[in-house]
């Protein structure tokens, strides 16, 4: 297993603001980030549409080619797939689906757990995902679930894609971001909830900054 003595998590939905503090934690500690949410987004794209559907053992096969790696630290940490670095094409709302609904399958979350557990394996890390807290690095002494209402979120990830020069349908993305959560909340597998120690925090009336400040007076502690 990793130390987990290495490891702060930053847990919550899509669209709370988990890619921004996780990134300055890590620079500010001095330590690598790690995207676990690019992990699977990653897997989604390669795998293709088909593999929602796909029998598990040839999932788990497909998977078993993949090797992730993290290279740099801070706000210079690179996700890498097969020694490639992943890019701006895992980000779209049609990967982010198909993401999502990757991850209700069990094969796909033991597969990248063990990923993640891998790349924390002695390693300082701040790990941002769905459940780091909960699954991957349980006895991580310091953990954060962000929270915010759906509207919020949509409208970050609205303001997100058109300062990206992508199409961004505000009602759209709120359903979307409504049928997310409704997968990651309620899946048989590692269901999106906080750590019974998390610090949890609603982001919803907060800016970045006054988030940042929080997770930084436990997180440094």
């Amino acid at each position: 297993m990793p130390d987990d003595r290495l490891v702060v998590t930053i847990d919550g939905p899509a669209g709370v603001g988990k890619t921004t503090l996780a990134k300055r934690a890590a620079q500010a500690l001095g330590v690598a980030y790690l995207d676990t949410g690019a992990m699977f987004r990653a897997a989604a794209l390669i795998l293709g549409p088909t593999a929602a559907d796909a029998p598990g053992a040839d999932v788990a096969a497909r998977l078993s080619g993949l090797k992730f790696s993290l290279r740099g630290t801070g706000q210079d940490s690179t996700l890498l797939v097969c020694g490639r670095p992943v890019g701006d094409e895992i980000r779209t709302e049609a990967v982010a689906y198909a993401a999502s609904t990757l991850a209700t399958r069990p094969e796909v979350r033991t597969f990248l757990r063990h990923a993640q557990q891998e790349i924390g394996r002695g390693a300082p890390l701040v790990a941002e995902g769905r459940d780091m807290g909960t699954v991957v690095f349980p006895q991580a002494p310091r953990k954060f679930f962000l929270d915010a209402t759906a509207e919020v979120r949509a409208r970050r990830r609205t303001d997100q894609l058109a300062a990206m020069g992508e199409s961004a349908d505000y009602a759209a993305i709120l359903a979307d971001i409504a049928r997310r959560d409704a997968q990651d909340r309620t899946r048989t597998e590692a269901p999106l909830r906080p750590a019974p120690d998390a610090v949890i925090i609603d982001t919803s009336d907060l800016d970045i900054d006054g988030v940042f400040a929080r997770i930084m007076e436990r997180a440094a502690s």
